[in-house]
């Protein structure tokens, strides 16, 4: 049995491919790993990022969204269950509603493809270079009560070409998000 002396237990809630999931794995099982993820969870059945968990013998379940309230309560009853210190959200494409930011009562953090506070929401590649941005990025940030609002974390910008288009910059982004979110994590765990 693995002893965890002293690493923080983390959810991972997720809704497709899992690639920061991957990169959030992977770096949980070097040698400076100061958390190891213990769950995910997702909203869509069919999401890769599920197989991934498997794939490293972690718990994963997928609750059904079709009903909101009873997505978050099925949710939290798992996160008190395995005694989760800290969620983050990679890639999961619903909002938590202030219930359910208030009940889990622990840290939650996400993984932002924009400058923050600039491009809040959806659409964040397209949005940067039809307002011919010279810069866009990654940001992690603590979730609250506003979409994209909670206090910054880290952030890591890149510079838009001017041969960039949302597919090219989407996968430029997602390369820094790979390297910054486990960096994130640990930043937050030591300050705060």
């Amino acid at each position: 049995m693995e002893k965890l002396s002293g690493k923080k237990k983390i959810a991972v809630l997720i809704s497709g491919r899992g690639s920061n999931l991957k990169s959030l794995i992977k770096y949980s099982k070097t040698k400076n790993a100061k958390f190891k993820i213990i769950l995910v969870i997702s909203n869509n059945a069919y999401a890769k990022g599920l197989g991934i968990a498997k794939k490293f013998k972690i718990k994963n379940l997928y609750i059904s969204y079709k009903n909101k309230k009873k997505f978050e309560s099925q949710s939290l009853k798992l996160l008190e269950k395995y005694k989760t210190d800290l969620i983050c959200l990679a890639g999961f494409m619903k909002i938590l509603s202030n219930n359910f930011i208030n009940k889990y009562s622990k840290p939650i953090l996400n993984i932002h493809p924009s400058l923050l506070p600039k491009y809040k929401g959806l659409n964040t590649h397209k949005r940067a270079i039809e307002n011919k941005e010279k810069y866009s990025g990654a940001t992690v940030h603590i979730v609250n009560k506003k979409l994209d609002s909670g206090k910054i974390i880290f952030q890591k910008k890149i510079r838009i070409l001017k041969t960039d288009d949302k597919k090219s910059l989407e996968k430029k982004i997602l390369k820094i998000e790979h390297k910054v979110y486990p960096k994130a994590i640990i930043k937050f765990l030591t300050n705060y």
